[in-house]
């Protein structure tokens, strides 16, 4: 069966998630069958610096932290769908990628 795997990466898991229910009807209205969204594991990118721009005084230090959200939708192979799915409104910020599958 072809299927057209859908891959999404943002930092904000607000955007992710609005655009997974717009596939998501998609798929409904459509009819076509759909897996997902499945979310993928975070991606935790930490920073540690230290406060003082100069090096004197207390040793003190600041954490800085940045979240990768990521979710996977496969969705059957169907022209109308893929169409439809292509006009979704993207928002800034969110990574996506189609990939078609055998």
């Amino acid at each position: 069966m072809q299927r057209a795997r859908i891959k999404l990466a943002s930092t904000d898991i607000d955007r992710i998630n609005q655009v997974c229910d717009y596939i998501a009807d998609i798929s409904e209205k459509t009819g076509v069958m759909m897996r997902g969204p499945i979310p993928l594991p975070t991606k935790k990118l930490k920073i540690t610096t230290r406060k003082s721009p100069c090096g004197d005084g207390k040793a003190s230090f600041e954490n800085y932290e940045m979240r990768i959200h990521k979710r996977l939708i496969d969705l059957g192979l169907d022209e109308r769908a893929l169409r439809l799915v292509m006009k979704v409104p993207i928002p800034e910020n969110l990574n996506i990628e189609i990939e078609m599958l055998e």
